[in-house]
């Protein structure tokens, strides 16, 4: 009895554990799944979702990556979910820091005092004073970074959103190849 106890007890928790395991490495299942279908088997595809936005060049790929594709200016546009906030920014690799205006940051539930812009930042706008501030969850797709470091500007000195690196490093991979930003958690 207490050796079924045991078996149904390993068997349980082996299966509670496949989801996670595929959110981590779905490539792996998929190369399972090949190995068991046998050498007759036709080559699988991988499965892509494009995720309802403003920015359809965007793809949810499997697993923990998302693909930008550039607009016409080479920029990589994209919808991001900033403290579960929908919130349309663009990456910039050469933004230490993710940055937002002050009108986005009250949005996601950021609360600044004018006490609280006391760092000179330069920006393409030219020099300006900047607040120093978290955000608890910035999503894109299925790729979550926690606690990131971002700052806050005048509503006057930035019109959108940037994401630096402060997002950018905190991922396993990002990279443009084929005129798209690939993103990898």
């Amino acid at each position: 009895m207490l050796r079924k106890l045991l078996i149904l007890i390993v068997c349980a928790v082996a299966s509670a554990s496949v989801p996670m395991l595929y959110e981590r490495n779905p490539e792996l299942f998929h190369n399972l799944i090949e190995f068991a279908d046998g050498p007759q088997a036709a080559p699988t595809t991988v499965a892509k979702a494009e995720i309802r936005t403003s920015h359809p060049a965007t793809e949810v790929l499997l697993g923990r990556k998302v693909k930008i594709a550039a607009d016409e200016f080479g920029h990589f546009n994209a919808d991001f979910r900033l403290n579960g906030r929908n919130v349309d920014a663009m990456i910039d690799t050469g933004a230490t820091l993710v940055a937002m205006n002050a009108s986005t940051a009250r949005r996601i539930g950021i609360r600044t005092m004018p006490a609280d812009f006391k760092y000179r930042v330069k920006t393409a706008n030219g020099e300006t004073r900047a607040a120093g501030a978290t955000i608890d969850r910035l999503q894109i797709g299925r790729i979550t970074v926690e606690n990131v470091e971002a700052m806050v500007l005048d509503d006057h000195a930035l019109e959108g959103t940037l994401i630096g690196v402060s997002f950018l490093k905190r991922l396993a991979k990002y990279q443009v190849e084929n005129g798209a930003l690939l993103l990898v958690q």
